[in-house]
């Protein structure tokens, strides 16, 4: 775990204030990026997600969801990410259902919540039991992806236009419903299109279909892309590349070699290419932004032993090649190490959201460190189920993110920064401007409580940001802050530490801390067990 500083990026992502379907023109959610980071804007307002995602079947009735919807309104969400079943929408081919749907929407609004629609469709977790039992029940028409002695599993192919044409009209279906009910109102900003895309047990189909397309040429559109990106590449994909002369033509094997691997990158660009045909006929019914979310790679473990092929870090290229209209890629981070797989997706082109990630008592201070490390959202997965107290720990950090907002989204230069501390990484490190932050756990303070030596420390962290010149709010739990100057000659020191609560963008003090609670004068410190927010202003002196 580290700390990490806002990447500066100043392109354009995503504009679909657009027209869709051939009306008049809507003032649709978009993408932007300037010196501070991405932003999601709605109607010309910067939105940071503050977002908790439902349980798979928690959203499979409007009654059942009313209680949950006023629990997370309580726990300072301001979206839910929510399941659409595609068994539910169309239980008879052509036959459409979208009561559920339009009642999540208005239960939403009704809450002042908004929405990320997430498509159950083709794919969920690598298997397709969220499609109909029209599909399910008819394996010739609908063909299913096969493994080693032609055995057939529970997935549908990518390789068959029959499984992509049902699964895009469903979705357009869906889209057009989306936009009669919600599009003065922008309740539903982000649409995930099918839900961890990959292949299981197997690094890739091996049915006839997928056989011929894997023994056909490259497609030129990827050769393409990593001609004009070879200085970029995924590490992985360049030396692949690199190993086989970097050829321009050939089969997958000549261009990749042979291997897992090489298999691995032939479902991963057939995956995209599927999964962008869907998001072309949803846009074209309405133009929301559209992403897809992976299910990580285990470090160590090779392509089948993990769910292969979906959009992972070492695949990045190949689905940016394969799904260019897509608004981002999205990690689904239940690993350790979160900073680091944070730091994987965050890149110039590619605006950082973590759609699911654990929900457990650090959930609070991951949002806080992903927000402040740039990111347009962050949520908890099965957000319902939330015990009380780490409900209370993402609440304290959620209203403290929404109060922030105005000004973690102001355009003006400024520095900001997400970190996460553990026993293993117990310091971190960054300069802002002629100031060097070092932030630490709370056990590494001699006086700190008796459980700092205990063989696991809790996970620490939050986040900073410079509101004015040698003044910075610091929030998070369990952290101690020091300040030095870059220059040899000059000394930094603490002029003032106050304890508060941010209100619309602007500190409120409650107290004044000093003596022990800066050890005086040395520190800022958030002690472990309760998240805070404090307002620090330096000097300088030689």
């Amino acid at each position: 775990m580290r700390a990490a500083i806002a990447p500066i990026i100043v392109v354009t992502l995503l504009a679909a204030r657009a027209s869709a379907a051939g009306d008049t023109a809507v003032d649709l959610p978009y993408f932007t990026a300037d010196p501070t980071g991405h932003h999601l804007r709605i109607g010309g307002k910067q939105f940071v997600i503050l977002g908790g995602e439902l349980g798979n079947s928690s959203a499979s009735n409007v009654a059942l969801a009313k209680p949950m919807f006023a629990k997370l309104a309580a726990m300072k969400l301001n979206t839910v990410l929510v399941p659409v079943s595609w068994e539910l929408i169309e239980p008879a081919e052509g036959k459409w259902s979208f009561d559920l749907v339009g009642g999540l929407i208005r239960e939403a609004r009704r809450h002042k919540l908004h929405v990320v629609l997430l498509w159950f469709g083709s794919w969920k977790n690598g298997m397709s039991s969220y499609v109909p039992a029209w599909i399910k029940t008819d394996p010739q028409r609908f063909p299913r992806a096969e493994v080693k002695g032609g055995r057939r599993v529970e997935a549908l192919s990518a390789f068959s236009p029959a499984n992509l044409q049902a699964d895009a009209r469903a979705f357009a279906a869906l889209m057009r419903y989306v936009r009669g009910v919600d599009s003065r109102d922008h309740t539903v900003l982000l649409v995930q299109v099918e839900n961890e895309v990959a292949m299981i047990d197997e690094a890739a189909d091996r049915s006839a279909a997928a056989r011929a397309a894997f023994a056909a040429p490259v497609p030129k559109e990827l050769v393409d892309y990593l001609q004009a990106r070879s200085a970029v590449l995924a590490p992985e994909l360049a030396r692949a590349w690199t190993a086989n002369g970097k050829r321009t033509s050939g089969s997958w094997e000549e261009v990749f070699g042979r291997g897992v691997a090489t298999e691995e990158l032939f479902m991963a660009w057939h995956y995209a290419r599927y999964v962008s045909a869907v998001a072309q006929a949803g846009r074209a019914a309405y133009a929301l932004p559209m992403f897809v979310n992976a299910a990580l790679n285990r470090p160590g473990k090779q392509p089948g032993q993990y769910p292969s092929g979906g959009p992972l870090p070492h695949l990045y290229d190949v689905w940016r090649a394969g799904a260019p209209d897509l608004s981002l890629l999205a990690p689904d981070i239940y690993l350790p190490d979160f900073a680091t797989w944070c730091d994987r997706y965050a890149r110039q082109e590619n605006p950082l959201f973590i759609p699911e990630a654990r929900n457990d008592s650090e959930a609070g201070i991951r949002a806080l460190y992903a927000i402040g490390r740039g990111a347009v959202g962050f949520s908890p997965f099965a957000i319902e189920t939330t015990d009380d107290a780490a409900a209370a720990a993402l609440t304290k950090a959620y209203g403290v993110l929404a109060e922030l907002t105005p000004v973690l989204t102001d355009p003006r230069p400024k520095s900001m920064a997400g970190v996460l501390v553990d026993k293993d990484h117990p310091t971190q490190t960054f300069v802002f401007g002629e100031t060097k932050l070092t932030v630490s756990h709370d056990y590494t303070f001699e006086w700190a409580s008796p459980a700092r030596h205990d063989p696991v420390w809790p996970g620490a962290g939050g986040l900073l940001v410079e509101i004015g010149p040698d003044e910075y709010i610091v929030a998070g739990n369990g952290i101690i802050v020091t300040f030095a100057s870059v220059r040899p000659d000059v000394t930094v020191g603490i002029e003032r530490v106050d304890e508060g609560a941010v209100t619309g963008g602007k500190f409120a003090a409650a107290r004044r801390l000093n003596g022990d609670e800066t050890h005086q004068g040395r520190q800022v410190r958030l002690p472990m067990g309760a998240l805070g927010v404090q307002r620090v202003k330096i000097y300088r002196f030689k």
